[in-house]
């Protein structure tokens, strides 16, 4: 068994980038924080990223994100690229078990253990166990509506919330 966190779902418009993350954190079954941080600014304040799986393997992440993009200057798709290789490659990293959502005002990318940098076709991506809510919400949303990134990642996650049993309603949005 492991701790789990789960939702984040982000889009990108109009050099408009928010993402939107949940605060749960799960044990197996049990619900053991609600308030739960997991999407955060990054390269003083430049990008965005949020993490699901593993709380302690997204937080590693992070920090490996961070280096990178301190030794690329901020430069978000190399850093990204980087970091998946490292990721894919490395014996102790390539254990690591959660997914990174990142975002700055011109990409919006979904990094995995497996080597893979995801740029999304519409500029909307979501992952976690409500993930899929998610995505289906805030691209209903954008192709529906006149709302910002803000709202529609916002509104998404409530959506989503009503829906996953691992998603609750402590919304933290961050928006570029």
């Amino acid at each position: 068994m492991r701790i789990r966190s789960t939702t984040i779902v982000a889009m990108l418009r109009d050099g408009q980038m928010a993402m939107a993350g949940d605060g749960q954190v799960t044990f197996d079954k049990t619900v053991m924080k609600h308030g739960a941080r997991k999407v955060r600014r990054m390269a003083g304040g430049k990008v965005v990223g949020g993490f699901a799986g593993s709380a302690a393997d997204g937080l590693t992440l992070y920090e490996k994100l961070e280096n990178k993009l301190e030794e690329y200057n901020s430069n978000l798709l190399r850093s990204a690229v980087e970091l998946a290789r490292d990721w894919r490659t490395d014996k102790y990293l390539r254990r690591l078990e959660a997914l990174l959502l990142v975002g700055n005002k011109e990409n919006l990318l979904v990094l995995s253990g497996n080597g893979d940098v995801i740029e999304p076709d519409d500029g909307i991506a979501a992952i976690g166990s409500g993930g899929p809510y998610a995505l289906a919400a805030a691209r209903a949303l954008a192709h529906h509506s006149t709302l910002t990134p803000h709202e529609i990642v916002a509104e998404a996650l409530k959506i989503a919330a009503s829906i996953c049993v691992y998603t609750n309603h402590e919304i933290v949005v961050e928006s570029l």
